[in-house]
């Protein structure tokens, strides 16, 4: 199968390279090869590669950012996978695109599933949000991986954050009543490769949203204990904090768990435990 990936450098787009089988022939594109706040040259960048599924791993994700880049966001979150599923849709193939927990108000004390009603709070959760809405109105064809709490061992992110600062011998006063689920990149390129794998063999009832993110619950702070716990700084000075105590400029769902059910039952993935999958990237840094 011939895939384009938007996206090479991030946690995803790595994830991505190593994990899709080598019997793909696998295009990706990122910067400076393609500017996504340039959604009007995507088209004919998809026409020349000729793919037969494209995935959309690219997006702005600077959350706090955001509240004061809302036209560059709309771009990229939005205006960018649009136009990418508009030209897939011409061509009649499918497009993965990837969502995030934001899309939801953060109110909620059970897992969200896939129907649960949206109500983004910041920019980048609208942005987001737009950006699904215009994927499903463009083409039938598309499958939406909303995912939460992504880290890895490359790239920036909370665990990478963590051990940086832990080793500068710095205290740590982290949010403790945020609650999430948080997720290795590698574990959801997996789930998105038993997709591809799923659209390859000509299945059709893969299509739609899908959450996916490692199983369990914890906290910001439960989290940032666990990756220290098991990258042995046991001398970290690590103090919880409540949210308000952590002013941002974008606002953080105090409730973060996504319901996973849909992945294991439609594509028989269930997806690893968190404290599992942390231990797996831990091994990798």
């Amino acid at each position: 199968m011939r895939i384009l990936v938007f996206g090479r450098v991030g946690q995803l787009g790595s994830a991505l390279a190593e994990l899709l089988p080598s019997h793909h022939v696998v295009t990706f594109l990122d910067q400076p090869d393609v500017n996504l706040a340039k959604p009007e040259t995507l088209p004919d960048l998809i026409r020349q590669i000729e793919p037969e599924l494209v995935i959309n791993a690219a997006a702005y994700t600077a959350v706090d950012k955001a509240e004061s880049e809302p036209q560059l966001a709309e771009l990229i979150n939005a205006h960018a996978p649009r136009a990418m599923a508009k030209t897939c849709q011409t061509l009649g193939i499918p497009l993965i695109h990837y969502s995030t927990d934001y899309v939801f108000d953060g109110t909620a004390s059970t897992p969200y599933t896939e129907e649960v009603p949206v109500a983004p709070k910041s920019v980048y959760g609208r942005t987001k949000l737009a950006g699904e809405e215009g994927v499903a109105k463009e083409t039938d064809q598309h499958i939406i991986l909303r995912t939460a709490w992504l880290y890895s061992h490359i790239g920036h992110n909370f665990l990478k954050t963590m051990l940086r600062v832990a080793s500068e011998g710095k205290p740590l006063r982290v949010v403790d009543d945020q609650m999430g689920s948080p997720t290795f990149a590698w574990d959801l390129g997996m789930a998105s490769v038993a997709l591809v794998n799923a659209l390859e063999s000509g299945r059709d009832d893969v299509y739609g949203i899908f959450h996916a993110t490692n199983a369990g619950v914890t906290s910001w702070h439960g989290f940032a204990q666990k990756i220290f716990e098991l990258a042995k700084a046991d001398q970290v000075d690590l103090t919880p904090i409540p949210t308000e105590s952590y002013p941002t400029p974008a606002p953080r769902p105090a409730y973060s768990v996504l319901d996973s059910g849909r992945l294991n039952r439609v594509v028989g993935v269930k997806m690893p435990d968190w404290q599992d999958a942390l231990t797996r990237c831990i091994a990798r840094l």
